[in-house]
């Protein structure tokens, strides 16, 4: 079976933060994201100060309101260790996404190696549509592609069940990690 590629354009992908029914399923695999280098934030937390999440901007609204609608967000966020730098901006950056009504949990490399867990980042919106987030060698995102078909949505489905039950909470996660302290 060939799989038909699907391309979305970026807005329509922002736009699926709004119009799913129940839950956004979140798998992070990579060792950095090059568009957080590139925030006020990442600036502040690499020289050693607060990264001062602003718990206001459009984002987090979005996310408090599909929240007080009872969708859910979640995410596993798979970590090596020592956790590399773009990782510990996203272990202080989950203080954020926590704030405003994710579930993040996660996963040390080496464990989701055992569970035979997925390479690519990916969104499973609603268990019937995987988000295939592609990335060029130098970690920038350069398409989103949507999977339909069953088998790999299934697939999706059980990888997300593995990676949930095995990971652990942000908070007590981050009590392991001496540079999230």
């Amino acid at each position: 079976m060939s799989r038909r590629l699907r391309y979305i354009s970026f807005d329509e992908f922002d736009g699926m933060f709004e119009s799913f029914q129940h839950a956004a399923f979140r798998l992070e695999t990579r060792r950095r994201y090059r568009s957080d280098e590139h925030t006020e934030t990442y600036h502040r937390f690499a020289a050693g100060r607060e990264a001062d999440w602003d718990l206001d901007d459009p984002w987090c609204r979005s996310r408090r309101e599909q929240v007080a609608m009872g969708k859910r967000f979640e995410r596993v966020r798979i970590t090596d260790n020592p956790p590399t730098p773009g990782q510990r901006y996203l272990l202080d950056n989950a203080k954020r996404n926590s704030a405003v009504g994710e579930d993040i949990r996660y996963l040390w490399r080496a464990d989701a190696d055992r569970l035979s867990l997925p390479g690519e980042d990916t969104w499973l919106f609603d268990s019937r549509v995987i988000a295939l987030l592609h990335f060029d060698a130098d970690d920038d995102l350069t398409g989103v592609e949507l999977l339909t078909d069953p088998v790999p949505v299934a697939r999706a489905c059980q990888v997300r069940d593995a990676a949930w039950h095995f990971a652990t909470p942000h908070h007590g996660f981050s009590a392991k990690v001496p540079s999230a302290t």
